[in-house]
Order: structure tokens, then sequence, then C-alpha cells
């Protein structure tokens, strides 16, 4: 009995085993990233990659990572600007062209709406998200911090040129780690610097517990948790310049490393955002020395942030480009003929005998524009011996800032990379992505944000409902009355007053002061003036309401 029991029993166990590899599987929870790294090349298309490997003859590391593509067309056109760009992947909102951070007044696009009564409105950032849930941030560009790019996480503004107003913003959303150019939007002119309302924004960084560092040197040494680096007065280097003419800056990738090295400190996680950003200047230039330079020094930067995703293995990497730009083509039309027979050395040979870009050329000039000087330093630092006479007046005739565009084109046509335009395109772009949460497919430059924001765990609806209330009526809602103060034109404030309660929050600020006692706000206080409206954040109320 007990023997015929004992083979019911195996072969019982024997039909559970064979019918378990037949049932589904339990679905596990989809790991999810502790942080984020933000990676975007301002102005890059196919080609501009393409080249790119070939000159530098092996893979680029963002070839690793391709999980599909990106759309970029803005609320208004099939062509983007980079401040609608940038508010869509910091914001999950599509814009109007110059608008940073604030939703759109008109719409052009087919499935693309705007409601009238939320036209101009601030709208919360990844970043500032990130900083609620506790998690540290990091803000990294090659231009200046306050251009498009990083504005778009870090301000809100419906001009994307108001910099020394995007600066107070940024110095006063208490970032962990900002570096980049632009220390001139810091100080006043009384002190070297663009600024009108006699501010002196370093030291209120310094006033902060932060490092200022302005060198690769003190960069590479600074232990502080806290710590923004200018290291130029506007815009950084490219890459190929840096290297021969200012090796006092950082690379990008060095950037990168630092600032990772000081936010993945934080146990609760970090959002980082770079930008290689002057791809965009040498593609509207036709240079494609200054694209190629600072395509490399992007992808070295991916690279560094790969490395260490794959190392800690909670990190979501998201690389891609904002929109196009020049309409860069690999063949142009002295190729008509003969593509199909067309040498690698075709392309890269020009190439590899320049130096320096468009850019480092003028630097090296030094305002000498000889015909001898301009043959001797294009030959020596641009390989090109055989300048026309019209090459040379086009460079003689070169404004200020601009000679980028004068030589660009000439190594192009000695080179067959084609160009169609000085200005932005609109085509789908390549998509990068590892980790927890990496997208696949095709995606909304708008998607960027959202899958960011579930990466960090931050819903950034509620976000924005937590730092943009309209002033008048949520102080009206505690029966107090406010007035915009601008009786000093250059620092205009909010006063909030109720009984002998009064408060004043300085635009553009996280400052709060109530009976002259100063506090900082977890957000800032954002005028409209297009509308003649205050947003500020609701903690803001609630401090009023507490000292009634």
């Amino acid at each position: 009995m007990n023997k015929l029991f004992g083979r019911h029993l195996v072969i019982l166990l024997l039909l559970v085993t064979v019918a378990a590899q037949f049932l589904p599987t339990p679905a596990l929870a989809a790991p999810k990233p502790k942080n984020v790294i933000v990676l975007m090349v301002d102005g890059s298309g196919a080609t501009h990659t393409t080249v790119s490997r070939w000159y530098k003859g092996k893979p680029l590391a963002m070839e690793e990572i391709v999980v599909g593509s990106v759309r970029t067309y803005s609320a208004e056109s099939l062509i983007t600007d980079s401040a609608p760009a940038s508010t869509a992947f910091a914001t999950g909102n599509k814009s109007n062209s110059k608008f940073i951070g604030v939703l759109p007044v008109r719409a052009g696009m087919p499935d693309v709406a705007f409601a009238e009564e939320l036209k101009y409105q601030p709208v919360a950032s990844v970043l500032e998200g990130a900083k609620l849930a506790g998690k540290s941030t990091g803000l990294i560009a090659t231009s200046n911090i306050q251009h498009a790019s990083p504005a778009g996480y870090s301000s809100h503004n419906h001009n994307r040129g108001d910099y020394n107003d995007i600066a107070e913003q940024q110095v006063n959303l208490n970032i962990d780690v900002v570096f980049g150019g632009g220390k001139q939007y810091l100080l006043p002119k009384s002190q070297g610097g663009v600024r009108t309302d006699g501010e002196n924004l370093i030291e209120v960084l310094k006033s902060r517990g932060y490092d200022f560092v302005e060198t690769r040197e003190q960069l590479l040494a600074v232990k502080n948790k806290k710590v923004w680096g200018m290291f130029a007065e506007d815009a950084m280097a490219y890459d190929f310049d840096r290297v021969q003419l200012q090796p006092q800056e950082p690379s990008l990738a060095e950037m990168t490393q630092k600032a990772i090295d000081i936010l993945a400190k934080n146990d609760k996680g970090f959002f980082l955002f770079v930008e290689g950003s002057k791809v965009d200047w040498a593609s509207h230039a036709n240079d494609p020395v200054g694209v190629i330079s600072d395509v490399l020094a992007f992808d070295d930067a991916v690279k560094t942030a790969l490395d260490f995703a794959k190392k800690d293995g909670n990190t979501l990497v998201l690389a891609f480009s904002d929109h196009g730009n020049g309409g860069m083509s690999l063949g142009n039309k002295s190729t008509d003929k003969n593509y199909d027979t067309l040498p690698y050395s075709a392309l890269v040979s020009p190439l590899r005998k320049a130096m320096l870009t468009g850019e480092g050329i003028e630097k090296m000039l030094a305002g000498n524009r000889s015909e001898a000087n301009i043959r001797d330093i294009m030959e020596k630092y641009f390989g090109i011996a055989d300048l026309t006479t019209d090459e040379i007046t086009t460079m003689q005739k070169a404004k200020k800032g601009e000679m980028n565009y004068a030589v660009g084109p000439m190594i192009s046509k000695r080179s067959v990379i084609g160009w169609t335009t000085n200005g932005h395109t609109g085509e789908d772009l390549f998509m990068y992505g590892f980790g927890p949460g990496a997208p696949k497919g095709t995606i909304e430059n708008t998607d960027i944000a959202k899958i960011s924001a579930k990466g960090l765990g931050v819903e950034l609806a509620s976000t924005t409902k937590r730092l943009f209330v309209e002033a008048d009526k949520a102080f009206a809602a505690i029966g107090a009355k406010t007035e915009i103060d601008q009786s000093n034109k250059e620092n205009p404030r909010l006063v909030v007053t109720k009984g002998n309660v009064r408060a004043e929050l300085p635009f553009s600020t996280n400052t709060i002061i109530i009976d002259q006692r100063t506090k900082q706000m977890e957000g800032l206080t954002i005028f409209t003036a297009k509308l003649g409206k205050v947003y500020v954040p609701m903690q803001a109320v609630e401090l009023v309401k507490a000292a009634l």
C-alpha cells in the first residue's frame, strides 16, 4: 500500500513539474532608477554623428545605446527653436519660440492645443521635481549656463534671451552643481559683468555655502557638495580650441565626471542635465570642424555617464539632440557623379588637417587679417594651403565672432560635406538610452520629461500645482491683499499685506521676507510680464497664513 502511494506521489510531482513549465511566469516589478542623467547635444543630426565617427575611426559610445528616435517639433512649428525644445524635454509641454519653462499662447501643429486661461503659466521641470523629492541636482553646458537648453530646466521666462533674469532664477533654485560658461551674467556692470540690477550673484552663492571655481584645476580639486563652476565670461571654447588655446577650461567629460562624483553622494539619488551646446553654433556656421570637435566631446561625456550607470545599476541615461541644424549631408554637388566610388579619404583627409575651429582661427589671427597672416594661419591650423583671393577677402570681411561662418564652408568644399541652410531643421533624430526605464521606438520630445520624471518618482503636474499658484487668487483666499512694487525697477517684488502682517517676495528669487525676517522657499516667485501675473509656491501662502 505504501509503495503504491509512493509511486502515485512521484507521478503526481512529475505531472506538476511538467505543467509548471507551461504556466505563465508571474510578472516582476520593473526596476526603477534612483538616478537620471540626461545628455543633450544641441543642433546635431544623423550626418553629424556619422561624420564624427568616420573622423574618429571607430564607433561612438552613443551607438551602443541607440533605442529609437525622437520627434522634435514645437507647439507652433515643424522646426523648433531651442527654447520650446528644452521646455518640452524638461517639463513635458510643447511651447512657443523663445519660451522657457512656460506654456504656449498659440498652437499650429496637429494634436497640439493650448488653454487660453493657462497661457504663459510657468510649469515645473524635472529638475525642480527632483529637488522636492530630496534628490541632488546638477546642470552642465558648454554655452553660457543661462542659454536656452539649461534654462529650460532651471527658469521660467517668455524670453530666452533675458540672461540676467534667468541667471537670478538659477542661483535662487539652489541647484547643487552648476558647471559651464556665463560668469558675466552673475556680476554687476560695476564689477565687470553685465547685470543692471547691481546684484553680485557670486556673493549670493557663496553666502549659501557654494564653492565658486573658475579653472579646470580648481574644479578637479573641489570637495564641497555645492559647487558653481564658471569657466568663461560667456560661452566656453570648442573642444579642439580648448585643447590648443584654453587648457584652463575643463572638458565636458571632466565636468560630467565631477558632477556625478558629487551628486552620487546623496543616498536618495540625483538628476543631472548635460549639454554639448556648441555643435548647434558650428552647424549654424556650416563649420564641420566645430561639429566634429564637440560631437566627439559630447560622446566622451556620454561614455562617462554610461561607465557610471553600468557600475551603479540604478541609473537611467538618456541622450538625444533637440533639433537638427544646417541640413548637413555626407555628399554635396561635387559628388553628384562619383558618389558610388567615393573614398574614405575624400571625407576625412581635409578635416584631419584642421587643428582649430573657425572660432579658434579668429583667435589665432589676433586682429591681423593681412593676406600673409591669413595664409599662414590657415595653412598651419586649418590645413588649407590653396586659398583663393575671394576666400581671403571673405575672411577679411568676416564680422567679429563670425569667422567660423567664413572658413567652415571652405573646408566643407574641400571635403565632401554639404549644407542646405544656416538654420534649424525638423527631422526626427536618434534617441539613445540605457538603464531601467529606457524608452524604445519613436517618442515625442515631451516624453523625455515624462520618462525622466517617472524614473525619479516625480509627478510633474502636482509639482506645478505646488510650485506655481496664482498669487492674487491664493492670497485673496486667506484675506490678504497683493500689489506689485516697482519703485526699484531693477528689483521689483510682490507685496502681500493683511492687518499688521507684511510679506515681500522679490521676483525671480526663492526669498520671502515676512515682517523683516527672511526665509528661503522651496520654489521661485515668477512674474509673467505679458499678463501682469505673479506665481508663487504654495509654501509662500502657507508662510503668510502662519504669520497672521
